[in-house]
């Protein structure tokens, strides 16, 4: 039986890193994309501490919160938790309360979970058909968040959050949904890396996630913690961008024009409206829970 010998080994090596490049190099489309990446990043890092900027960019950062109590919610939920309320905070805060589940599961899964959700949105905003699904999901996930909430902040913010969504549905067949989407996916990853560091590797913070989940494993200090978290969100985000690159080649004409299929149009339309109608119908019916 012949023999791979170190010259084939090193061409066959060649041709795979030859290959990976290939795929993940960047057509015009994609670049147009990284493009936008970059300048929503740079006008979030920019406007985070400035005070005009600051309220622009003010509901985004409780959307990203939401989904950090949402991802708390859903891992609570399938460790056998009860939940019983999520609510934001005005001072860009939540607070999800439940009865039961897996500790060690439901802490870590607040920063992981929604710099997860943000690379998947990433992901998902460098196509126009995939973004359409990724706000089918994402209007879902709000509406499952809608559920639990028990304060008129959160609610306002679930609910204005689905019927951007919708309105954007109808604009240029969804194209400018997949900015939406995009802009949404960078602001919750780079939140989540910047609420890390901002709690555990500049200052201590004894009720953050990683404190508390330090004390179920005090062996590794909540700083450190709070730096494998960082890690791992960083990657999710660079493994969001890539996995991009490598799955949608389209150019905007292609992506226009797959976006305007009658069978998706309809489809995803009659669903993103039954997400928002019931969004609302949700907030109309628990109005008189909520607390005074």
């Amino acid at each position: 039986m012949p023999t791979l010998g170190y010259d084939h080994y090193q061409q066959l090596h060649s041709f795979e890193a030859r290959s990976v490049a290939s795929t993940l190099a960047p057509n015009s489309t994609q670049r147009i994309t990284l493009y936008v990446i970059a300048a929503y990043a740079l006008f979030i890092l920019v406007a985070w501490n400035l005070w005009g900027l600051r309220h622009i960019i003010y509901p985004f950062k409780l959307l990203t919160v939401a989904f950090h109590e949402f991802s708390h919610a859903i891992v609570g939920k399938l460790t056998g938790a009860k939940i019983e309320s999520i609510t934001l905070d005005p001072n860009e805060g939540g607070l999800t309360k439940m009865r039961g589940g897996i500790q060690a599961c439901t802490l870590p899964a607040g920063y992981l979970g929604s710099s997860l959700i943000g690379a998947l949105l990433i992901f998902a905003g460098f196509d126009t058909v995939a973004s359409k699904v990724a706000s089918i999901v994402l209007a879902l996930m709000l509406l499952i968040t809608l559920w639990w909430a028990r304060n008129w902040l959160t609610r306002i913010v679930v609910v204005i959050a689905i019927g951007i969504m919708v309105a954007l549905w109808f604009i240029d067949h969804g194209s400018p949904l997949r900015f939406y989407v995009l802009f949404n996916g960078v602001m919750s990853c780079l939140y989540s890396v910047w609420d890390i560091v901002d709690d555990l590797v500049f200052r201590k913070v004894n009720e953050s996630d990683a404190s508390q989940f330090a004390k179920l494993c005090p062996i590794i200090p909540s700083r450190v913690w709070g730096v494998i978290w960082l890690i791992i969100s960083i990657i999710f985000m660079l493994g969001g961008i890539l996995a991009g690159l490598a799955a949608f080649k389209d150019s905007t004409s292609e992506q226009s024009a797959a976006s305007q299929s009658q069978f998706l149009t309809s489809l995803f339309s009659d669903q993103m409206t039954d997400c928002f109608v019931s969004g609302i119908a949700v907030l109309a019916g628990t109005i008189e829970f909520i607390p005074t």
